[in-house]
């Protein structure tokens, strides 16, 4: 062979390579964007308790009113649009017609929205019922009058995914993860503004004085921030030189393969959906004034157990998806499964940190998003962060292998999964509440999520393992056994800390708390991952590190 002659292999390794970075930076980018808009979550969901308490009737009331639109948001943004809007519109680029078949889409998806909302927000007392089991009228009542307001959020949800998918298709994937900061100033604002017109949580939260006023502002902030959410994506999709025109005519365009995978991810989500019912029924059933863990609970200790997930999990996977979809269609089984190795390896790292730091952090955290809260409320939090918590790996796994079905447009084939799923989180929450008591069952239904997690990531994998014709098993086992050694040492010494810093009473000393046994925990795990030679790290971190440097 000719000196000059070039390395197949060495090609080969070199354009692996540079797919890695290219990934990495996009995730960044799009973590980057998550982890701002966090950040104001969580001033966002602090603000909301100390407007209308964390254990008040009418914390659990706009919970409820809430979950309305966030649970059709995932239905469709998280299920419908998502596993036919990627693959569909990355397909429709490789061909002459592509502009038109996105267009259709967009006109289907975005008529689709319009009646569902409607028909929703006309139906939302029975959606309040249905959702929820108080024990006080008046709190249904209050829950209706918010779910009037927070249902039209639907279109706006649907809205944004629709719009921010086809930037994610077209390459631009930060304005997708930085549009919620948008959300959350808005509702910020919202919350700044019912504060000072109604006074303290005891005056706000009197059912007896809730008002139409107090209805507007809070119900009216929340929507309005989805819509700014939405319509600001509208900026960096003219500029990316997309124009779209409302078309018709489905014949011929390849949307009823589209309609197809809609119809099962719809019906495997409805599935999940269940679960999400019977958890917001008991926890309406538990919680109210008496100090027990309801739905403003468990909301946030979702919002806590979301974060690394959304942080990590949802970058890369967002990122991942697209060159997941491009590769499925030219029919690259190894590339696909390269990719899902790589997408396991990494949220793998990620995740177990997060699952380490979050368990021993647990009250603390709880004291700071919760400030000036009663100790019960404190301790309620910190129960059902920690059995959730321990779920975050698996929902990471089940995650990814969510996008390799949607990638092959094959959600008949995950639909029997999420049976199995909704079944455990049903059985398990229902469960807790007729044998344990009443402060424990929001945690039931946390534990109970935690293992459906599991056990669907399990099963999915299995699968897709045959499908795949493998997934590098032995070096992904490897790198999550590795993780696993870290986290127990670096839970070793968040506890070790802990100890010595004494017991949590104030936010002074909650913040302390986390600062201190984060960085520690963090800098023991990743220091036993660098004794264990673990290679994921510094590809992972790679991208993060040059974006500091600058």
């Amino acid at each position: 062979m000719s000196q000059d002659a070039p390395d197949p292999a060495s090609a080969s390794t070199e354009e692996a390579a540079a797919s890695t970075v290219r990934l990495g930076r996009a995730s960044a980018i799009m973590a980057s964007g998550t982890a701002v808009s966090r950040l104001f979550g969580v001033l966002n969901i602090t603000l909301l308790g100390a407007a209308i308490g964390t254990v008040t009737n009418v914390a659990d009331a706009f919970s409820v009113a809430n979950k309305l639109p966030n649970t059709l948001y995932l239905l469709i943004a998280g299920g419908v649009l998502n596993a036919v809007l990627v693959p569909q519109v990355v397909r429709a680029y490789r061909r002459p017609d592509g502009q038109t078949y996105v267009d259709k889409l967009l006109t289907v998806g975005i008529v689709f929205l319009g009646g569902l909302t409607l028909l929703l927000t006309m139906t939302a007392p029975l959606w309040v019922r249905v959702y929820s089991d108080y024990a006080d009228p008046r709190t249904t009542a209050i829950a209706t009058a918010l779910a009037f307001w927070s249902i039209p959020q639907v279109f706006f949800y649907g809205l944004y995914s629709l719009l921010g998918q086809v930037l994610n298709a077209r390459g631009s994937f930060g304005p997708y993860m930085w549009a919620p900061v948008v959300n959350n100033l808005v509702f910020i604002s919202g919350i700044l503004l019912f504060s000072r017109l109604f006074g303290s949580v005891e005056q706000a939260t009197d059912l007896d004085t809730w008002s139409t006023a107090q209805t507007v502002v809070l119900g009216g902030s929340a929507t309005l921030g989805i819509v700014a959410q939405a319509l600001i994506l509208l900026i960096p999709l003219y500029r990316s030189g997309f124009r779209y025109r409302p078309r018709w005519g489905l014949r011929g365009s390849g949307l009823g393969s589209a309609g197809r995978v809609a119809s099962w991810t719809f019906a495997g989500l409805l599935v999940g959906q269940v679960g999400v019912w019977a958890i917001s029924v008991v926890a309406s059933a538990a919680g109210g004034d008496g100090g027990s863990a309801g739905n403003a609970i468990y909301d946030r200790a979702f919002l806590i157990f979301m974060l690394p997930h959304s942080l990590v999990t949802v970058s890369l996977a967002t990122a991942l998806f697209t060159r997941l979809s491009a590769k499925a269609a030219a029919e690259d089984v190894p590339g696909v499964r390269a990719d899902l190795s790589l997408g396991l390896r990494t949220v793998g790292l990620f995740t177990v940190l997060g699952t380490t730091g979050i368990a021993v952090l647990a009250y603390p955290l709880s004291r700071l998003l919760i400030v000036g809260q009663p100790d019960a409320a404190v301790h309620a939090l910190a129960q059902v962060v920690v059995p959730m918590v321990l779920g975050l790996t698996g929902f990471g796994v089940w995650s990814l292998c969510q996008r390799i079905y949607y990638a092959y447009q094959d959600a008949r084939s995950m639909f029997p999964i999420q049976v199995l799923m909704a079944a455990i989180v049903v059985a398990g929450t229902v469960l807790g509440r007729f044998t344990l008591d009443r402060t424990s069952w929001v945690a039931a239904a946390g534990a109970s999520m935690a293992l459906s997690y599991w056990i669907g990531a399990a099963v999915a994998v299995v699968l897709i393992r045959r499908r795949l014709h493998g997934i590098d098993g032995r070096r992904v086992l490897q790198t999550h056994v590795k993780a696993l050694i870290a986290a127990v040492l670096a839970a070793a010494a968040g506890l070790g800390l802990l100890a010595v810093l004494g017991p949590v009473q104030s936010f002074a000393d909650a913040l302390l708390a986390c600062v201190l046994g984060g960085a520690l925990m963090s800098g023991v795990y990743v220091g036993v991952l660098v004794a264990l030679r673990v290679t994921e790290l510094r590809s992972a971190v790679a991208p993060l590190l040059r974006r500091l440097k600058r």
